[in-house]
């Protein structure tokens, strides 16, 4: 049997999921929860549904997995929550500062609902995240290093887009790569965040809007772009579409370390990624882990997951005798 999954929001992320559960043989798309109206929202597969966020209560029998697919910023905090007491659900929550509490709530909430709940995948958090444990438990003495771009991040992005005034709008992080090379050169430098990356937003400003304020809002934010040094450019809509459309991304996550009786020897892990396309990456990331929820929810498991709490092999379609023959 198939596993059916829900999409919960249909924009990048939305529409990347849909061509991931494609790929998946053993998983089906069943339907499609918009705030639009269900009528203008046109998706690929056809026999899936489309249906108004308020239906979704419907389907509680009809979907396994429930992928919500709304900003971090907005709309995760209050719907995973709100739907892992009616599915298994995966989110990609990626305010790392705030994962402990949005855990939490998750937690309490799919416990409540005898649901399995899987939060803040995709690549970082995600990928990169189990990167950076396997690497801390290889080499504990040592120093990690993360470096994001450079390329858009959606988050971000969606961050600047619920900004007043601001119509649309684009923010590439960057490395920085004089202490990329530092890093990998052995230096073990101590880096602030300012010193590892650069961030740079593009952003179309609603008429009348004031681009001062806009700007100073931007800077200032919080947990995305307070603790970096920020280039902000107002730029016309017809320049975003032309120049700034694709979503690309990458990084890196680098762990210097040291082994021998009198730490002699020296080691560096990286693990690297480049992606055409950071939602399509993310969704086929999600669309593994949505595998992982299902099979955990079949053996009785309830509560919030990461990552970190999750055997690779639940990931693959792979049965475990597969698995040792042809990857171990």
């Amino acid at each position: 049997m198939s596993i059916r999954i829900g999409i919960l929001g249909y924009g990048n992320l939305g529409r990347g999921v849909e061509c991931a559960v494609r790929q998946n043989p053993d998983m089906e798309l069943a339907a499609v929860f918009t705030r639009r109206n269900p009528e203008d929202v046109h998706i690929l597969t056809e026999t899936a549904s489309v249906c108004r966020v308020s239906e979704a209560a419907d389907w509680k029998d009809k979907i396994d997995v429930m992928i919500l697919c709304g900003g971090s910023a907005t709309d995760l905090p209050e719907q995973s929550p709100e739907f892992a007491k009616l599915f298994n659900i995966v989110d990609s929550f990626d305010t790392h500062a705030r994962i402990p509490e949005h855990f939490a709530n998750v937690d309490a909430a799919a416990k409540e609902g005898g649901k399995v709940g899987i939060i803040s995948v995709g690549w970082d958090p995600g990928m990169f995240s189990l990167n950076r444990m396997y690497a801390n438990a290889i080499l504990p003495e040592g120093k990690d290093y993360t470096f994001w771009g450079k390329g858009v991040s959606q988050g971000h992005s969606d961050a600047i887009r619920r900004i007043n005034g601001v119509k649309d709008g684009k923010q590439y992080t960057i490395p920085v790569d004089a202490a990329l090379e530092a890093v990998r050169n052995g230096e073990n430098p101590e880096l602030t965040t300012r010193e590892k990356h650069t961030r740079e937003c593009f952003v179309v400003l609603e008429e009348g809007a004031d681009a001062a304020k806009v700007e100073e809002e931007i800077k200032t934010m919080p947990n995305y772009f307070a603790d970096y040094d920020t280039t902000v450019h107002f730029i016309s809509e017809q320049e975003l579409k032309e120049k700034h459309s694709g979503i690309p991304h990458g990084g890196f996550v680098l762990r210097s370390g040291m082994t021998g009786w009198e730490k002699e020897h020296r080691h560096l892990i990286e693990y690297s990624l480049k992606l055409d396309s950071n939602p399509e990456f993310t969704s086929s990331v999600i669309a593994a882990y949505a595998r992982a929820a299902y099979r955990l929810a079949s053996e009785g498991q309830t509560g919030c997951r990461t990552v970190f709490d999750i055997a690779p092999a639940y990931l693959s379609a792979k049965s475990g005798e597969e698995l040792r023959a042809s990857m171990l």
